[in-house]
């Protein structure tokens, strides 16, 4: 009952606040219903899909104040599943507003989540979108104990009046398990950019330009770098290379069910912020693939070392040992931090973007280092910390806020 009286509360300051900054009308559903309004083309209720996998969903109330999506991907093989539920927002919105240059649409979600860290995303469109990655933002949600308010104002949204504008949230790759999202309410506005405060939550632009390396301060090179295998997990591969009656090149490889792990000694930066996105750089020593795969496929695959040995060594390392007997996801997690597809020719540089957050976890110690994992049918071999030209090895590029120090 106190719960029903608070989100009434919050609903009323919604609608106040709405027209505190002449915004006629918006779209607010806080889920009080028992029962979801539902409607399979999602223009008078909500609808719900996946794609790209195995994955199944539902979305439903929970008929305690909140909805629930639940993804089951234990059937899916290759983990680049979605999932999203959608309706149309607009029949309430002034579209003419957004004429305007100090309107814009805020798209905003309370969300706790079952697993993390995790990332979901929310999206706004229209009957005339063809482009689906644009007015996207992805949001980094750390913790499953919290309730997180996430929110995005758009940019030059192309929509005028008679148009049908849809709100979207979507969870995408988190892994081959069953998932869920609660979420609290979602609700739509046209605001006024010039007094509506910033937008809430960890935003993480959806595949962003990769920076110049140039335009970073610090440049730090891997501290270690290994190779663990599924299918042998009980194996070690520090001497894994090219052997020849010449000489020998070590070096890292990513394939089928062998996976690379590299981790940082970034002790000097602790307790100080990132500022803004970084970069990782792998060197290409050779690239095996068919350029005839279909989209998704023969990539490598970036992601988070959560769990496990912190201090592995690179000599003995096996599968089994960086893990000890924790679950695989809590070791590597699931949901990767971007897909990429690899420099084909040796000696190219591989530049990829990490995260803010991600990059944040490892300045604290809660991420414990990246893993590269094949992302379909691919042989990747990158040059390790041990090839004799320092500037082919893999290293971390990011900057640090002088003026901050992390919580």
């Amino acid at each position: 009952m106190v719960r029903r009286t608070v989100k009434r509360t919050v609903a009323v300051a919604v609608l106040v606040w709405s027209v505190l900054l002449h915004s006629p009308a918006q779209f607010l559903d806080d889920f009080q219903d028992p029962s979801l309004k539902t409607d399979r083309r999602g223009v008078d209720g909500w609808t719900c899909f996946t794609g790209d996998g195995d994955a199944t969903m539902t979305f439903i109330a929970s008929g305690t104040g909140y909805a629930s999506i639940t993804v089951d991907a234990s059937h899916d093989t290759r983990g680049i599943w979605w999932a999203l539920i959608k309706r149309r927002v607009s029949q309430d919105l002034d579209l003419s507003l957004l004429r305007r240059t100090n309107y814009a649409l805020r798209i905003e979600a309370r969300v706790r989540l079952s697993d993390a860290p995790r990332r979901v995303n929310l999206h706004l469109n229209t009957q005339r979108t063809t482009n689906f990655h644009t007015h996207l933002m992805e949001f980094d949600i750390p913790d499953t104990m919290q309730w997180h308010t996430i929110s995005m104002t758009t940019k030059d949204f192309d929509a005028v009046p008679g148009d049908s504008i849809y709100g979207q949230l979507a969870l995408m790759d988190w892994g081959l398990g069953r998932y869920r999202v609660d979420l609290d309410y979602f609700r739509v506005d046209i605001v006024n950019t010039d007094s509506v405060g910033p937008d809430q939550g960890v935003q993480v632009p959806y595949h962003p330009r990769v920076p110049d390396v140039s335009s970073f301060r610090h440049h730090v090179p891997v501290a270690g770098d290994a190779m663990v295998d599924l299918e042998y997990p009980d194996m070690h591969f520090n001497d894994w290379g090219i052997h020849t009656d010449s000489g020998s090149v070590a070096l890292l490889t990513v394939s089928g069910t062998q996976l690379v792990i590299m981790r940082w000694d970034l002790s000097a930066f602790a307790r100080r912020k990132i500022m803004g996105s970084g970069v990782l750089e792998l060197t290409t020593h050779a690239l095996q693939r068919s350029p005839q795969y279909s989209k998704d496929f023969g990539m490598v695959r970036i992601t988070e070392i959560l769990g496990g040995d912190p201090q592995w060594n690179q000599a003995t390392v096996t599968y089994h040992t960086l893990c000890r007997g924790e679950p695989p996801d809590r070791v590597i997690n699931s949901q990767m931090i971007i897909d990429v597809e690899p420099a084909e020719k040796t000696g190219r540089a591989t530049f990829v973007t990490i995260s803010q957050p991600v990059l944040q976890r490892m300045i604290d110690g809660t991420t414990l280092g990246l893993a590269i994992k094949p992302l379909g049918a691919v042989v990747a071999s990158f040059y390790p910390m041990e090839y004799s030209n320092s500037a082919l090895r893999p290293k971390l590029h990011f900057n640090i806020d002088p003026h901050a120090a992390s919580r």
